[in-house]
């Protein structure tokens, strides 16, 4: 008898193969029963999994074959900056609002402002969270952009992008029930009418208002965990960019 497992052949009297060890399954007349084999089905699905990995590395770490040098040192030099000025606000505590008095506060404020008015189509309280959703959908649609255009390090900058927004709405969260902030009127959120205060607002009228300081802890955390993972993304995406580099 031959072992449908390893092909050995041994003694029709085993009830297991004697170099395998593969238990043999015999049908009422005492014959072996060979073992079937997988379907199609599963083959096509194994092969589909194993196909995912690929798809997703090229996606996310997608490298030409040769990169221009000048194209790599302004990435470089972009990355450095990003990573020096992410570690400027990730060790700065949120209560200092460093990320609100940065330059960039006013490059997200129109996407803030505009969300208000898209959102706005769909009621009183989504317009109040749009501005918040405006300002955090623009990076995700940049980096979803520069994934399809092939420029992994476009995308990782998204990212940062998207986690300094995060930390950028953690201080107005955080300031839904004491209402210090100034707001764009020139007046702070205790002196404005109800409602001019998005957060004061938004978690008001869900009833979550006493957990202003915790979802403002979650959001700033968010924001430096996505540019933590930005940082390790971009310089990855660097370092194969580095291998690949066009000699002149």
């Amino acid at each position: 008898m031959k072992c449908p497992n390893c092909h050995f052949v041994q003694s029709d009297q085993n009830t297991r193969c004697s170099k395998c060890g593969t238990p043999f399954e015999r049908d009422p007349e005492g014959r072996v029963i060979q073992p079937r084999k997988k379907s199609s089905f599963a083959r096509e699905k194994k092969e589909a999994i194993e196909g995912v990995l690929p798809f997703f590395q090229n996606l996310l770490f997608h490298v030409d074959p040769e990169v221009n040098v000048f194209s790599f040192g302004g990435r470089a030099i972009l990355g450095l900056i990003l990573f020096v000025w992410g570690w400027k606000f990730i060790l700065t505590p949120m209560a200092t609002n460093a990320v609100g008095s940065s330059f960039l506060h006013y490059v997200n404020l129109p996407f803030h402002e505009a969300g208000h008015i898209f959102f706005g189509l769909l009621g009183r309280w989504m317009m109040s969270l749009g501005g918040t959703l405006g300002q955090l959908l623009i990076p995700l649609v940049c980096l979803v952009a520069f994934l399809v255009k092939s420029n992994p390090f476009g995308a990782a900058a998204s990212l940062w992008w998207a986690g300094q927004n995060f930390m950028d709405i953690a201080p107005y969260i955080n300031d839904a029930r004491e209402q210090q902030l100034m707001l764009l009127g020139g007046v702070t959120g205790r002196e404005a009418e109800y409602g001019n205060h998005d957060w004061e607002f938004i978690l008001n009228e869900i009833g979550l208002l006493d957990y202003d300081h915790t979802l403002a802890r979650v959001a700033y955390g968010l924001g430096i965990l996505l540019m933590l993972v930005s940082f390790a993304w971009a310089g990855y995406v660097l370092f194969k960019q580095y291998r690949h580099l066009r000699t002149i």
